[in-house]
Formats: structure tokens, sequence, C-alpha cells
């Protein structure tokens, strides 16, 4: 055998192009490596001395799932700073971390899983947490600044390789790999589509993941935009990969695929190039491709394609090149600079609400901090584990020392007797280690079990007092006095044994079911009730132990007597990321939970200076009437607390703004499932009620004044400028923000729609010049008629201000444009997806392949309607193409039917199409109006004559 000598091998010559490397190493290998290339976890090729390499590295605020690492604020929490150049700094940070715990433990991807930009279009949506923001321009920004801070400055190799989440159209967790988003092309375009086109454009994305729900009635792992769109913005080999167990869920959950071998050569074909299924088993997927190949499902060019986009991103993180890899020997790891930049962040994403003067508070204030929250570091399923904590408790004691602050967390405290008079008993755990929830990382924590080390429960005759906190709809969670939570491990048993609630299936929460004259203990991991058996106490089918819940106090008597004896104060409220709301949970309210709202009341009744601060991945819907002042963070991760007190105290004046519309109540919310923002009016562009709070609001302890705007149109641009003056005493970061509004459109546009912003520092009595250079294309709208984006002639008023409501200065400028022309009906036809309204309609899938249909989206019907459609001189029929059965009813401008058309019988399947046609009259230009009755898909309607 001849040894391995690198130096002949082109693939391993730097000096050459890397498309010809990869060309080289492409031809070096056999079909079976290619293959098995195909998976997350890609093998060695040990004969060409070519490493193992998996995708994926969870990495959305801090480097998650792989032990300690610094934590930033969540993603929503990002958004809410309104600083790119800080969230680059941030991305930065931790691809440095990455690079620095590669070094020491090889299972750290460089192919990094993040940033998310689905657009936070609902608040309900359980993973709320993860996106920037509800508007495209807003969520581009920051995410663009995020891959710019992953990738590195080197303009060859990369540091990391971030890879988008989740194409496309994706703000459900109910039922999330079943349910279709119906996104009508204006929505596609100005909206789902926009975020992700102008991260990609800005060139440091590696690639996107593809979501799990399906779009327009086709699944989004075999989606054609990943050809017609993405692949179409950039010139760089973009890698593609599944999201876990997706490529199953194709025939699984989705039934789309009669057969594995269909599904798998069906998603590679569309452009997905490494299919995360199975864990670290790849042998389902490498057969499920070797099947396809035999059945002439796919070629060696389909997998020299996938194989190809895989290999440059390796490439270009220096895989190939461990010389001339800058980021190599790179070992920055929870150094100064990155704990005071996860500081700069949390401080940077609190939004201060409302406040009526009693913020800041003074150095000698006496201060009461209450709530579920208030000693809490909250962490998330995409969080690292901490290496340092601090909790708005802790903040507080360290800038106002112990003795001016009381401290009342709100629980019921409480034991639970039994049937026989005991009560349940935590046994003391002497000796027992201490552990943290993913402190030694793991490929995939959701097959990490709870522990059954420490000793099970049983009863006494005393029992142990239990802190009991409600997260809402009744989900409890049960602390023993060692700060323990109640756990449920692989054998059954209960244990105090969680540090907090977390997991993938959460261990640590149960339900009290009224039973008779007490309750059933539900827990609601398993499903099963708690029972007591000469063992200790269990989950278990049968016999469950009647409970008697007693209280020996209420957590509303705490928080008042703590609330009593202050000046001022601080109610900690929010969510648990655990727990009513995550990755595959939505939530089902705006309102907080009961025993939340229980605890504020209180603490308003003991004291009317009541500071409400909000620590939430999520809008909520509070009446802040009441109340002095509201602060809202994201959950801020390792500095969270710190953060909180130097703004409280007025070290730091807030300057977050709100990435999202907080809504005022549930009633004006679009369903979850409604995708289409321009018919349902949702987020600020195009709601028209009044919210709690709008997009873009946030206060300060400055005031500022805004002059002398400017807007001139020149070199295909709108050149903007006006001037910011801070009119207040301290120093203060303000968020000027853009926007735009077509004056008189022929379609419906948003009501104003950010075109730019900047967060900048002010001194007192400072004034900043702020100019902004707006495209031409920024005031393009997708127009139906045309298929094409189109600039529309005609006003357009810029407005600047504090937020999307808080307008200081407004002025207009005309644009040329393109003029409106009618649709040519009689030559092209209409599209079927291509309406201007509906009511009742849902977008499906034409083929399975490409191509959009409609059909009624429940049993009543469903209707269309086409502006401007122009006959010409005339024609004398309409012609469908209809699958399924049913009736296509057509009416010129709301006038009596002129044809109605059904299939004589029903088509064979929802994909075979036949062409129906009746004779009508219509000349000039009408609004078509198109009323579909039954399970019947229609894909084109043509005229003639």
């Amino acid at each position: 055998m001849t040894a391995h000598t690198p130096s002949t091998e082109p693939f391993r010559d730097p000096q050459l192009p890397f498309a010809k490397r990869i060309d080289d190493l492409l031809s070096r290998l056999t079909p079976e490596e290619k293959t098995a290339f195909l998976h997350q976890f890609a093998p060695a090729v040990e004969r060409l001395g070519v490493a193992a390499f998996r995708t994926g590295q969870e990495a959305l605020h801090g480097v998650a799932w792989m032990g300690p690492a610094t934590v930033f604020p969540q993603a929503v929490g990002l958004g809410a700073t309104w600083n790119p150049e800080l969230v680059r700094r941030v991305g930065d940070a931790v691809s440095r971390e990455i690079r620095a715990m590669r070094a020491k433990d090889d299972r750290v991807g460089l192919n990094v899983w993040s940033p998310t930009v689905n657009l936070l279009r609902h608040p309900l949506w359980g993973r709320n947490e993860e996106g920037y923001s509800e508007d495209p321009k807003l969520t581009s920004a920051i995410a663009t600044a995020y891959t710019h801070g992953l990738r590195g400055e080197h303009p060859t190799y990369w540091r990391t390789a971030p890879v988008l989440k989740h194409w496309l159209a994706h703000n459900n967790e109910t039922d999330r790999s079943t349910t279709s988003s119906s996104v009508r092309p204006r929505v596609l375009h100005e909206y789902d589509l926009r975020a992700f086109r102008d991260t990609v454009e800005a060139g440091a994305v590696a690639g996107v993941m593809p979501a799990y729900n399906l779009v327009n009635g086709r699944p989004n792992h075999v989606s054609p935009y990943l050809a017609e769109h993405l692949r179409t913005w950039t010139e760089e080999e973009l890698l593609v990969c599944s999201d876990a167990g997706a490529p199953s869920n194709l025939v699984d959950s989705e039934h789309y695929f009669d057969t594995h071998e269909e599904a798998t050569a069906a998603a590679l074909v569309a452009g997905v190039d490494s299919f995360t299924d199975h864990g670290t088993d790849s042998s389902q997927i490498i057969g499920r491709v070797r099947g396809a190949l035999e059945r002439g499902l796919l070629t060696e060019a389909d997998l020299d394609t996938a194989v190809r986009r895989q290999l440059s991103v390796r490439f270009r993180l220096g895989e190939f090149d461990p010389s001339y890899d800058p980021h190599d020997a790179t070992g920055e790891f929870d150094t100064p600079a990155h704990r005071a930049l996860a500081q700069e962040a949390a401080e940077q994403a609190i939004v201060l609400l409302k406040n009526d003067g009693v913020l800041p508070l003074a150095p000698d204030t006496r201060i009461a901090v209450v709530g579920l929250l208030a000693d809490e570091c909250k962490l998330d399923w995409y969080s690292g584990t901490l290496i340092h904590r601090s909790t708005p408790l802790e903040g507080l004691y360290e800038r106002f020392g112990a003795e001016r602050v009381e401290f009342a967390e709100g629980v019921d405290r409480v034991r639970l007797k039994t049937s026989t008079g005991a009560f349940l008993h935590v046994p003391a755990a002497e000796g027992a280690a201490e552990e943290v929830r993913g402190a030694e990382g793991a490929l995939d924590p959701a097959l990490l079990r709870g522990r059954t080390d420490l000793p099970v429960l049983t009863t006494d005759a005393t029992g142990t007092e239990l802190a009991l906190a409600d997260w809402g709809e009744g989900v409890l969670t049960l602390r023993a006095p060692d700060g323990r939570y109640l756990s449920v491990a692989d054998d059954g048993c209960l244990r105090a044994s969680a540090d907090q609630p977390g997991g993938w299936f959460v261990q640590e929460t149960f339900r009290l079911e009224p039973h008779g004259n007490g309750h059933l203990l539900k827990h609601l991991g398993t499903g099963r009730h708690v029972c007591v058996s000469a063992d200790g106490v269990k989950v278990a089918d049968e016999d469950p132990e009647v409970f008697e819940l007693v209280v020996a106090e209420r957590g509303e008597e705490a928080v008042a007597r703590a609330a009593a004896a202050a000046d001022v104060v601080v109610v900690v409220a929010g969510n648990d990321p655990y727990i009513n709301g995550r990755e595959t949970e939505d939530r089902t309210t705006l309102r907080l939970p009961g025993q939340q709202e229980r605890l504020l009341r209180a603490a308003r009744a003991a004291n009317p200076a009541t500071v409400l601060a909000l620590v939430a991945a999520y809008p909520y819907a509070v009446d802040p009437a009441e109340l002095p002042a509201v602060l809202w963070t994201a959950h801020g991760g390792q500095a969270a607390g710190t953060a909180l007190a130097r703004v409280l105290a007025g070290d730091v004046s807030p300057a977050g703004r709100l990435p999202q519309t907080w809504y005022a109540d549930d009633a004006d919310l679009p369903g979850l499932l409604d995708y289409d923002v321009i018919g349902a009016r949702q987020t600020y562009l195009y709601f028209e009620g009044t919210p709690l709070f709008p997009f873009g609001h946030g206060l300060s302890y400055a005031s500022f004044a805004y002059g002398d705007l400017t807007a001139r149109v020149e070199d295909e641009a709108v050149r903007v400028s006006f001037s910011v003056t801070n009119t207040g005493d301290v120093t203060a970061d303000e968020v000027a923000q853009l926007y735009a509004r077509a004056v008189d459109a022929s379609v419906p546009r948003p009501r104003r729609e950010l075109l730019d912003h900047r967060r900048v520092t002010l001194a007192p009595g400072e004034t900043a010049e702020l100019g902004f250079e707006v495209p031409l294309t920024a005031f393009a709208f997708w127009d139906v008629a045309q298929d094409r984006w189109r600039v529309e002639p005609g006003g357009y008023e810029l407005l600047a201000g504090a937020s999307s409501e808080d307008v200081r200065l407004r002025t207009t400028v005309r644009l040329d444009g393109e003029p409106t022309l009618p649709r040519a009906a009689l030559a092209t036809g209409l599209a079927a997806a291509g309406f201007d309204e509906q009511r009742g309609i849902a977008i499906v899938d034409r083929t399975k392949v490409s191509g959009d249909a409609v059909t009624p989206a429940g049993p009543e019907p469903g209707e269309l309607v086409y502006h401007a459609c122009d006959f010409g001189r005339g024609v004398s029929q309409v012609t469908v193409e209809v699958a399924g059965e049913g009736t296509v009813e057509l009416s010129l401008d709301g006038g009596p039917a002129l044809a109605v058309l059904s299939p004589a019988a029903p088509t064979s399947g929802p994909y075979d199409y036949v062409s129906l046609s009746a004779s009508i009259a219509a000349a000039g230009v009408h609004d078509v109006r198109l009323k579909l009755r039954g399970p019947l898909r229609l894909a084109h309607v043509g005229f003639s004559g």
C-alpha cells in the first residue's frame, strides 16, 4: 500500500482556490463515503486524512449545551438593545469561546446553528425568546451583526459558520410538524423572506435550517424556495441542515411521502445537504440514501452537490489549513472583557416602559424586592451553564447594601398531608454532591436523565414545608428547603433533586386536581399521579394519593409585610423559560399567571410606590395605570441582576426599546396559525388598535429633542438627516427611529415601516446629526399583478421619532416609481394564489415539487378577489385548473355569478388537475371575484375569446 502523502494532494494545497481543492477532494471520495457525509455526524475518511465532522453547535446567546460558558441575554433581549454593533461584539465573544472550548473538547462544533431570524409575528409563540423582533428590518440588522461576529473578520477563514434558523414562516409550536402556514405572495416577499434575504446578502451566513412546519401545504424540508430564492442571494455555497428528526417527519407525521427513500431523495434534491436524524446513528439515513440511489430517485451528482456544500464550509473554517487558520489558537474564554460585555448587553436590553418619577432610586432608598423571579437567574433550553450568576436580589444587595434591601419570594409555604394523616417528607441528602443540570455538556441534552443518587421522598408525622409556585394554568413547582425542586427520575420515584426546572421533558412540574375533599397531585412530565407506597413516594397509574394542602403562609402575606416596611417595592415577575411557553409549547394568554398578579396587587395595596420589573421572554398584558414605573427585560444572562440594579439606581439610563408590539388584551391577537399579517392586520406594520406599548417604545432618564429634518431624492436613494439633542441632565442613549408610509397607496401598505435606526450616546446638551441613506427599493412592495417588486409613484411620508408611535418630525418626498397597471388577465390569466384579498382561503401545494394552489380553509366557502383585471376588448370563455371536488363561481365587481364550474366527478387525487371551461362575456377592467366551495384546489384561471 502507498502511504498517505498530504503534500501531493491538491486539496491540501493552500495556494489553490477553495473551489479547485473541493473538486479534488470530492473526486477522491467514494460513493459510500459521500453518502456517509450526508448525516449530521459525518465520519472520518482515514485513508485521506479527513477528520470527522458534525453540523450543529447551538450558540443563540452564548455557547449552549457544552457546559459552562458566558451567558448573554436571550435573543429577544439582544433585539431590544437595537444596537447592531453591540450584538456583533457578542457574536464575536461567543465565537471565540467556541474556539477555546473546542480546543479542549472536540465535541464542540464550529458549524453554529444560530441566529434565529423567525419574525416575532405572534407574542404567544412559545419560542418568542429565540427571535429578535417582529420587524424584518430590525431582525436582519441584529442577525447580520451577530453572524458577522460569529464569522470573524478574516477575509478567508471563518471563526465559526453560522446557520440561520428556521426557514420559513415558523411561529407556532402547536402541531408544528403538521401545520401549514398559509403565506400569500406579498407576505412571503415583504415579510417572511426579507429577514433571511437581507442577512444572507450581508455575507456572513454559511447556511440555513428549514423549519418543522409546512408552508402553503408543502414541508419546508422540500421547499422549492431554497433554490428559487435562498441560493440566488449569494455566490457562496450555502449548507442547508435539516432540523432534528424532520427528515423522518416527512413520512411519519406529515405523511407527505409514502417511503423514507422518496422523502430523503426529495429533500436532497430540494436542497437539504445535511440530515439531522436519529441522533448519532447515521445508519438510517445512509440506508435511505442507498435505497434512493438503487431506485433511481437520486444520482451520484446529487450527492456531489450536497457534499460540495458541506466541504465548502469546512474549508472556510480552516480545517484543511491548520497552519494558516488564524482562529486555531483562540483561547479567550470567560475573560474579564466577556464578563463586562455580558453586563453591558444586559444593561442595554432593559426597557423602561413607564416612569412617573419614582426612578431612579435614591442611594438611601429602603427597597423591598419581591416576586417569584426576585432571586432567580433563569436559563432556557439554548443557554449554556452559568459560570457567574447575578439575580435581582443579589444585584440590589451589591448596589444598595443588604441592610437596605428586604426580600420576599412570594411562594406559598405548604405541606402535603396524606389520607392517613402523615405528611410528605424530604429526607436529608447528606453527603450528596451538588450537581447543575448540563454542567458536563451533552451533544443532545434531551437525553440527560434525572438524579437517582438522592433519597426518595417518604412520609412522617410532621413532613417538610415546601415552596409552592404556580406558573399559570395550575402548573406548579414544589421546592424543598435546601433549594432543590421535586422531580421524577426514570425509576418513577419522587426526589428533591433538581437545581431548576428544565430539560426537554420537564420533570419538575405538577398540578393539583380537586378530588373529593382533597387533591390528587399529577406529575405533568409522566402524566401520572403521585402515590405513597411502602418503599417511598412515586408516580404510578394506580392508587393515587389524595392530599390535603396545608398552607402555612400565603405568598401575598410575606410580600405585603416586606412592602409595607419599604420606601419602594420592586416586584420581579415574569416567566420560567421551561414552563408554559417554550419550544414545543405555545402560550395561551398574555396575562401574568394568577399567583403573580396576586403578589403584584398585594405589594401595591401595601405600598403605592411599587415598581414592576418584568423579567420575561414574552410581552405581557398588564395594567400599568396604578403603577408608578414598569420595566421589561428578557432573561438577561449571567449579569441580569447587576444590570437591573444599576438601571434602577440610575447608574445607567435605560435605552432598550421594544422589539415587538405589546398588545393590551388577548382579544387584540389574531389566530396563532393566521400568517397573513396584511389581511389579519398583524404587528405594528398593520395593527389598527391601540397597543399597550408600541413597537420601538422605551423611556429614558433623560429627554431628547428632534429637529432639522431634511430629505432629498438622488442617486437611487432618499437621503434623510435630522438632529437629536439631549435636553436632560444625565448622559444617556437615545434610539432614533426612521419610518415611512406610502401616502396614497393602491394596495394595503403598512401604517408605518421601519427604514433605519441609530442608537447614540449623548451627554447633557450634546447634539448628534444623524444621516440615513435609504435605497429606493426600501419603498417597494410585491406587486402580485406583475409578480415582482415595484415602487409605486407618489408621496411617501418620512417619520422620525422615538418609537413607531412617538413621531417627532415628519416630511413627505415624492418618488417617480412605476405606474400601477391592471392585471393582464387576457394575456396571462390569474395565478390562483396571487389574489389581492381573501376570506376563508388556504394556500396549498399545486404539486409536491413546486407551485401554489388555493382551497377553502374550512367547510365554509372561500372567497378571492383579484383587482383591476384587464379583459381588453372582450373575452368569451373562462378556464379553470382544478383538482378534487367542488365548485368555482366567478363574478365581476360584486355582480351576479357569470359562471359556475365543477368537475363532473372528483379527480383521482389532490395533484390531478383538470381544466374546466365556461362561457362568459366581459370586456375592459374589472375586479374578479371567485367563490370556492368544497374540497377543491384551484391553481389557475385563464380567459380567452
